[in-house]
């Protein structure tokens, strides 16, 4: 299900955009949040995306010795959480197409003294320069939503995991409680970008994280999805009553 559609247009948040302008205008607000996204995310979430993180790293398919590719690696925090599992002869390759972003994740890993077996790599989701099975787990939290083509991401993913390797998604998904959504659409809406605002001097690129938790497709769609990508076993996990959701599959 390629979002762009053949006028050659796909989606910005709520708005229609030209195909080849949405990675331009996606790199803008993450430049634009680099700096704050940490800080924002714990605002926006009462802290709750931490404990999400933490569950998505302790329950993935990973042991002592692994390559691991962390997507949409930003500032670190996947990667953080899974080095200590892959031990001091794994290695995880952070992949980040925001150079701003990369480079606050570098920074932030070597504050906390985290360098051996870390590499860093500005890359395109979409068309990843690694050799096909190199890697034993590949990573994607909270990034899938922003690709353009997330049916090309996804079979790159799949491309670069080794037989037998997991692939993870780690994204907001659809709620399911009905009685939650008003206060959920609330919170998005109206809270979001006030927060922006106030904390970070920048309502609008929260507001287009809003919308574009919106148009991400929903939890059975994103199954059929890698399953078409060639993934075997697909499946996902709600968490939070689907406020975000675990997708996972294997290359057989």
């Amino acid at each position: 299900m390629n979002e762009s559609d053949k006028s050659g247009t796909t989606h910005f948040g709520y708005r229609d955009v030209p195909t080849g302008e949405k990675q331009k205008l996606v790199g803008e607000v993450f430049s634009s949040v680099a700096r704050n996204y940490d800080l924002m995310n714990d605002l926006m979430s009462l802290g709750i995306h931490r404990v999400w993180k933490r569950y998505f790293a302790a329950t993935a398919q990973v042991k002592r010795g692994d390559r691991v590719l962390d997507l949409a690696g930003g500032t670190g925090d996947i990667a953080a959480l899974l080095k200590p599992r892959v031990g001091e002869t794994g290695d995880i390759v952070l992949g980040d197409i925001n150079g701003e972003m990369l480079r606050v994740g570098r920074d932030r890993m070597t504050d906390r003294g985290v360098v051996r077996g870390l590499d860093y790599v500005q890359c395109n989701a979409e068309a990843l320069p690694f050799p096909d099975a190199s890697f034993d787990l590949v990573t994607i939290a909270f990034g899938l939503r922003n690709v353009t083509d997330k049916d090309a991401a996804l079979r790159e993913m799949r491309r670069v995991l080794k037989v037998g390797g997991q692939a993870r998604v780690l994204e907001f998904s659809e709620v399911k409680p009905e009685w939650f959504r008003p206060l959920y659409d609330f919170h998005s809406f109206q809270v979001m970008p006030r927060l922006g605002r106030l904390f970070a001097n920048d309502a609008d690129s929260y507001r287009y994280l809003s919308e574009s938790i919106r148009k991400h497709p929903p939890q059975d769609a994103l199954k059929a999805m890698m399953a078409e990508a060639g993934f075997d076993r697909p499946r996902y996990r709600n968490l939070s009553g689907g406020i975000v959701a675990i997708h996972d599959g294997y290359r057989a």
